[in-house]
């Protein structure tokens, strides 16, 4: 199952008393945000316990339309890409062989 910011905010607002719906979806939305303009500009973004966040360079290289099969050049481009933390990994790792059993 995935999960959308809006699914994301309302689950977190129904879980706390605090803040209301709207600071809720504000405080995510900055968030993101803040995280997009981050890697804009070419920052890291570590999360303890959780990962990190970098771009990825990648260089330029010949694709193909999957539709027509002819060759595309790809330019260089620069990718998000996430590393999990120890802890996350381990506790998502523990949840999926539940799952498994």
């Amino acid at each position: 199952m995935a999960i959308n910011k809006k699914q994301l905010v309302d689950l977190i607002s129904s879980n706390q008393d605090q803040l209301s719906h709207k600071d809720v979806e504000l405080s995510i939305k900055s968030i993101f945000e803040s995280m997009s303009d981050s890697l804009k500009n070419g920052d890291r973004i570590e999360i303890r316990g959780f990962g990190s966040f970098a771009l990825r360079f990648r260089k330029s290289r010949t694709g193909r339309n999957p539709k027509s099969g002819e060759s595309v050049n790809i330019q260089n481009r620069y990718v998000p890409h996430f590393k999990p933390g120890k802890n996350f990994r381990e506790s998502v790792k523990e949840a999926g062989s539940k799952i498994i059993s």
